[in-house]
């Protein structure tokens, strides 16, 4: 899942253009696995860990990976437990990047 979305990097936004539909959305989270539609403004998923010390490994490379594609989740953590949430700030919703990054975070997971 999410090969079409891995193959592409994330594009800087700077507003101007539309929010993806509700329809869109769940297009495209046909396309990465257990992600969910939150408020049709943001997708959000949950990893589980063995311990918080694999936990943090993760979100380390999670955020070297959001660095070099310039798009940031939002990240909570408790204990062996990530979440993250996904949304264009930019533009009040969804657009590509999200997506990009969900597919890209699933590949490292």
């Amino acid at each position: 899942m999410g090969t079409k979305f891995t193959q592409k990097h994330c594009v800087p936004c700077e507003g101007g253009v539309l929010p993806m539909s509700r329809d869109e959305a769940r297009r495209a989270l046909k396309q990465v696995s257990g992600w969910e539609l939150a408020d049709d403004t943001k997708i959000k998923k949950l990893f589980t860990f063995q311990d918080f010390k694999q936990a943090m490994k993760f979100v380390n490379s999670i955020a070297k990976l959001a660095e070099d594609e310039g798009h940031h989740p939002d990240i909570s953590i408790t204990y062996n437990k990530v979440w993250f949430e996904l949304t264009t700030h930019a533009i009040g919703g969804l657009s590509e990047n999200d997506f990009i990054m969900a597919a890209k975070i699933d590949q490292l997971s």
